[in-house]
């Protein structure tokens, strides 16, 4: 069996967690998220903590059981507590500047580059070189980040 794959996920206090079919929705204090996973694999709330069974040991399904665990912990993870990335700029004359919901990037180039950021990403620029990326969504910081 799959190490990720077989904890279970404890609930924390003040988020809440439903499973229809294959469609999972958390609401925590910082907001909501909400994923489709594999029809195959069937979610389980039991005792406060959420369990994923595998169908079969199939190889396909044994990657399945730890990646679909490991999205489910990030959900709950994001909405009680949230996610950051720090990001530094070095060079000489970069700097940042955010306005609204556009983050402005002085980073070498003629013009300054100039990125919207998506919904559900907050921006924060400290001393004009250091950016902190947040939000409910793992995947989304990460990539904004990036």
């Amino acid at each position: 069996m799959s190490r990720i794959g077989r904890k279970p996920i404890q609930i924390p206090p003040g988020v809440e967690i439903t499973v229809q079919g294959s469609r999972v929705r958390v609401k925590g204090p910082k907001g909501s998220l909400e994923r489709e996973f594999h029809p195959d694999f069937p979610i389980e709330i039991e005792d406060g903590r959420v369990l994923i069974r595998r169908p079969n040991d199939e190889r396909k399904m044994r990657a399945f059981h730890g990646l679909i665990r490991a999205l489910i912990s990030n959900m709950v993870t994001g909405v009680s507590q949230g996610f950051e990335k720090k990001l530094k700029i070095m060079g000489v004359g970069y700097r940042a500047n955010l306005e609204g919901k556009m983050l402005k990037l002085m980073v070498g180039y003629s013009n300054p580059v100039e990125f919207s950021l998506p919904d559900g990403i907050e921006a924060a620029v400290d001393k004009n070189t250091l950016i902190t990326v947040s939000g409910i969504d793992r995947q989304l910081v990460g990539q904004v980040a990036a």
